[in-house]
């Protein structure tokens, strides 16, 4: 006679199969384009019906963590390192440099880390780490005279954005318009500019106009397309 545990091992066997399978598939989707991407696609993809996605992830946020975790972990950490860089312009090209190579290696991390998705624990983290770097080095580069003094954080993290979401685009050409974004941070290159900063709320709704905030649930939310019966493995 088969013992209950000798039953319950295929079945878990499965299941972290499927969960692999499920987490491979998002990964090349995303990457292909895009964290906007359906989840039935992904579910079609892995070979497993959506009710099989659901019950290993319960909405998008959670898949999404699941999938970039590793990737965006390094560069929380570099954002909390470079802030102790004592010349300001070497630490924010250097941190630059690093960002931007994610974003043009890999649609969905770009997708993920210039859209409004909340929810999302390690990139949640890393959105506050990241502008809490960029001010510190913005107002240690100006106190160096090393960055204009007329650029405001909203300036540089709208330009970033808009950078950002054209850097999969042009995978080839990133450092060419990286570097010309950063010429345009030297005092040298100063020039009166012909209007105001956008304000902390115009540059949250100047993001959604970029396009750069597609529609996400939050953690909890019912999923857009419900689970529905199959007889899929767990």
């Amino acid at each position: 006679m088969v013992s209950s545990e000798h039953r319950r091992t295929p079945r878990r066997s499965d299941a972290r199969r499927n969960r692999d399978m499920l987490i491979a598939a998002a990964r090349e989707i995303y990457a292909e384009r895009g964290v906007d991407a359906p989840l039935d696609d992904i579910a079609r993809r892995a070979g497993v019906g959506n009710a099989t996605l659901y019950r290993h992830f319960s909405d998008r946020t959670e898949l999404i963590e699941t999938v970039f975790h590793d990737a965006l972990l390094p560069i929380l950490h570099m954002a909390r390192r470079t802030r102790d860089h004592a010349d300001a312009w070497s630490g924010l090209t250097a941190y630059l440099d690093r960002v931007f190579a994610l974003l043009a290696a890999d649609r969905g991390a770009g997708d993920l880390l210039t859209t409004a998705i909340q929810g999302v624990p390690t990139l949640d983290a890393l959105r506050e780490e990241n502008r809490r770097t960029l001010e510190t080095l913005l107002r240690r580069g100006q106190e160096q005279r090393t960055i204009r003094a007329d650029l405001t954080i909203e300036d540089l993290l709208f330009l970033l954005a808009a950078l950002g979401r054209a850097a999969p685009a042009a995978p080839d050409s990133w450092r060419r318009h990286l570097a010309l974004l950063l010429d345009g941070l030297r005092p040298a290159a100063a020039r009166p500019l012909p209007a105001a900063s956008l304000r902390p709320e115009q540059f949250d709704a100047a993001l959604h106009r970029l396009g750069a905030a597609p529609r996400t649930p939050a953690r909890g939310e019912p999923p857009a397309h419900p689970p529905t019966s199959e007889t899929s493995t767990p």
